[in-house]
């Protein structure tokens, strides 16, 4: 194969390397190296040079995927989500989440992302959101049915803006994915990369979307990560002046809807009652006073859901 036919396949094996989080600098050292030596059977010099002091550089700055990684790894999670999931054709509607999750987002410790925050209503009666990593935000009209007003809404997006905050999504990716990337592109294999372990590396960033998938929408979190998103979700409902209460009394009124052994929340999530127990020492129990412009404003816009 002609140099300048293999440098391009080689470039994409890389790149498919950072995709997938390689936090090892003296592999991707190592792997780039095999490029450099590969390329028409000599050394590419300088080229060789600065691509794995890059490569060292971007493994040291990062420890875990870059907000580009993350941006295009949520479009593909999203993407498989509404796969699953219809959008909701109400602009109004969604224009209200719109409005109210990036201005949520920026107190959280999280406040703006590669692609940015965007926030969209499912056309589902399950009772269900989900968060994709970069920022994407769903939420079913089933969940909004449990929001009393703006304080519980606000919850709700708050909750899911946690899991983006603390890159939930993203621990579900399976590191032996890594593992085997590594092995495809790595050492003396690199100068025989082809089209076919291309076509595998492809699977495996496809296999990385099917971990998070099966984790959020069949299986959920852990409890610990439920909880912890639910105390970040209090932290940012005090930065932002909602009611705090708002939380444990959406809780409360799913608890009442939920119906047992479903395919939603009482799937993958702890039990509202547990929740609601594990936020006392965080969250009043109280029923919340919403300010008439705030009622108003949230039943124009989400009261026929």
């Amino acid at each position: 194969m002609k140099p300048r036919l293999l440098l391009p396949l080689a470039w994409l094996a890389v790149a498919g390397l950072f995709l997938l989080g390689c936090n090892n600098p003296d592999a991707v050292s190592r792997v780039i190296g095999a490029f450099g030596a590969s390329i028409g059977g000599a050394p590419v010099g300088d080229y060789a040079a600065s691509a794995v002091k890059g490569a060292q550089a971007v493994a040291h700055a990062a420890e875990d995927f870059t907000p580009e990684q993350e941006y295009y790894i949520g479009r593909a999670v999203g993407a498989s989500l509404l796969a699953k999931y219809r959008p909701l054709n109400d602009a109004q509607a969604n224009a209200n989440v719109n409005e109210g999750g990036p201005a949520l987002a920026m107190f959280s410790d999280m406040p703006q992302t590669y692609g940015g925050y965007h926030f969209l209503i499912l056309d589902s009666t399950d009772i269900n959101a989900f968060a994709a990593p970069g920022g994407l935000v769903f939420v079913t009209r089933g969940m909004l049915r449990c929001c009393a007003g703006e304080n519980a809404l606000a919850a709700v997006l708050a909750h899911e803006i946690a899991h983006v905050q603390g890159k939930d999504a993203l621990r579900a990716i399976k590191r032996s994915r890594t593992t085997e990337a590594l092995a495809i592109i790595g050492g003396e294999a690199v100068k025989h990369v082809g089209d076919g372990d291309v076509a595998r590396l492809t699977d495996i960033f496809a296999d990385s979307i099917g971990d998070i998938m099966s984790t959020r929408v069949n299986n959920g979190y852990s409890r610990s990560l439920e909880y912890q998103a639910d105390k970040t979700a209090i932290t940012i409902l005090s930065r932002t002046g909602y009611d705090s209460a708002g939380l444990p009394d959406m809780l409360a009124e799913m608890q009442k809807r939920l119906t047992p052994g479903g395919a939603d929340f009482a799937k993958t999530h702890p039990a509202p009652a547990d929740r609601i127990t594990e936020l006392a020492s965080l969250a009043r129990v109280a029923e919340v006073q919403e300010p008439a412009a705030r009622m108003a404003r949230f039943k124009a816009a989400l009261g026929n859901i």
